[in-house]
C-alpha cells in the first residue's frame, strides 16, 4: 500500500490542518500537484470531508512535522499492522469435471479398502465428496453398488499423490497419538 486510505479526503485534511507544500501532499496522495492547489483553492473536492491520517493510524505526527520543517522531505505512510499478518490460503470448493464424477464412488472404496485409517471427513475432503455417498459405499446401498470397482484415485485423477500421502500420515499420527492400532486393510466383497 503506498497511498492512504481515500486520497482526496486525506488531502483535504493535510491542505487543512498543515503546512505541508502542494507536491508533498501530492506525493503523498497520489494526486497532482494542481489538484491539491484545487483543494485548497475551494474548487475541487468541496464536498469531501477531510479524513486525519493520524488517527487513522497512516502517519505519524512526527513525520508530518518533520516535512513541514524540509519543504523538500517526503511523507511515509506507515505500515498497517495487519501488512505482516498473512492471510490463510482459502480452498476454493473441490470441482470435479462431470467425466470424473462416476469415478468417485470406486475410488472411495479403493480408499475404505487400502487405507481403513483414514476418517470420513478426509475421505470426503480428500476426493469433494460427502459422508452420505462414503457411507453408502461403505454399507453397499450406493444406488451404483453393483458396478463400483475399487481403483486408485491418484490414477483416477481425483487427488493428487501428495494429498494422498499426507492424510495417511495425519491419519496415522492421529491413530498412533490415541493409542489406536492401524488397521489392515479391509476386504469390502467387492471386486477388483
Amino acid at each position: 500500500m503506498d497511498r492512504p486510505l481515500m486520497p482526496k479526503a486525506t488531502a483535504v485534511w493535510l491542505v487543512d490542518n498543515t503546512t505541508l507544500t502542494f507536491e508533498q501532499i501530492a506525493k503523498f496522495c497520489g494526486l497532482h500537484a494542481l489538484e491539491v492547489k484545487g483543494i485548497a483553492d475551494g474548487e475541487v473536492g468541496a464536498g469531501i470531508r477531510g479524513l486525519d491520517p493520524v488517527s487513522g493510524g497512516q502517519l505519524e505526527r512526527g513525520e508530518i512535522e518533520r516535512c513541514e520543517k524540509d519543504s523538500s522531505a517526503e511523507l511515509k505512510l506507515l505500515r498497517p499492522a495487519a501488512a505482516d499478518i498473512k492471510q490463510p490460503k482459502r480452498k476454493a470448493p473441490r470441482y470435479t469435471p462431470l467425466s470424473k464424477r462416476q469415478d468417485r464412488p470406486d475410488a472411495i472404496a479403493w480408499l475404505l479398502r487400502n487405507h481403513p485409517e483414514l476418517a470420513d471427513q478426509q475421505i470426503c475432503k480428500l476426493l469433494g465428496t460427502t459422508k452420505n455417498t462414503v457411507n453408502a459405499v461403505r454399507d453397499r446401498t450406493h444406488w451404483k453398488s453393483q458396478e463400483i470397482r475399487p481403483r486408485d484415485p491418484v490414477i483416477l485423477g481425483l487427488c493428487s499423490q501428495i494429498d494422498l500421502d499426507a492424510a495417511v500420515i495425519a491419519a496415522r499420527a492421529v491413530r498412533a497419538e490415541a493409542g489406536e492400532p492401524i488397521p489392515a486393510p479391509v476386504e469390502l466383497g467387492v471386486e477388483d
